[in-house]
């Protein structure tokens, strides 16, 4: 899906209508449009497969409200009325649908980098414009935490994302110097 072909926009809208709810006789005028390049509408793409197959299986309503880029990754804000799984799984989608456009670049969709400049972006090297990649501590690359609260303890969850597998794997916190 990463050749451009069109308004990629209104395609995905399109293809994706029970998502976004678009006005009948514009599409492209919907809650919720990508304000992003082209290269994430695969990431997009596999976000709106996931969430559908969700709200199919569970019920509810859904309808996304904004789709943007911001600090160079994907962010998604959605409206809607979900069982409690259903929400999770949902937030599940759209966090590997954030961690992946963190490692794809927003202008092809081939692998990339978050780089720095006046912005940070995420680009291949193609289209990186001779930004700097943003330097990560050896080993921490991808690494997303999650601190949470349980009972007054402070608890601390680790995952890397897996582009080549699109799924998130767990790591323990210790192994990268964390202490929970």
């Amino acid at each position: 899906m990463c050749g451009v072909v069109g308004n990629w926009r209104v395609e995905l809208i399109e293809a994706h209508r029970d998502l976004f709810q678009p006005p009948a006789d514009f599409p492209g005028a919907a809650q919720g449009s990508p304000e992003c390049d082209a290269g994430w509408r695969d990431v997009l793409d596999r976000l709106c497969i996931r969430i559908r197959a969700i709200i199919q299986a569970d019920g509810g309503s859904f309808k996304f409200s904004q789709i943007k880029e911001k600090y160079g990754t994907l962010r998604v804000y959605w409206d809607g009325a979900l069982s409690p799984d259903a929400d999770a799984r949902v937030e599940q989608a759209i966090a590997l649908a954030e961690a992946r456009s963190a490692v794809t670049c927003e202008v092809c969709g081939e692998e990339g980098r978050l780089r720095e400049g006046a912005w940070l972006t995420t680009r291949c090297e193609a289209h990186s414009e001779g930004r700097p990649s943003v330097q990560h501590r050896s080993g921490l690359e991808n690494i997303y935490m999650v601190r949470h609260f349980v009972e007054g303890r402070r608890f601390v969850t680790c995952r890397r994302y897996d582009r080549q597998n699109d799924v998130f794997v767990d790591v323990d916190p210790t192994s990268l110097g964390i202490e929970e």
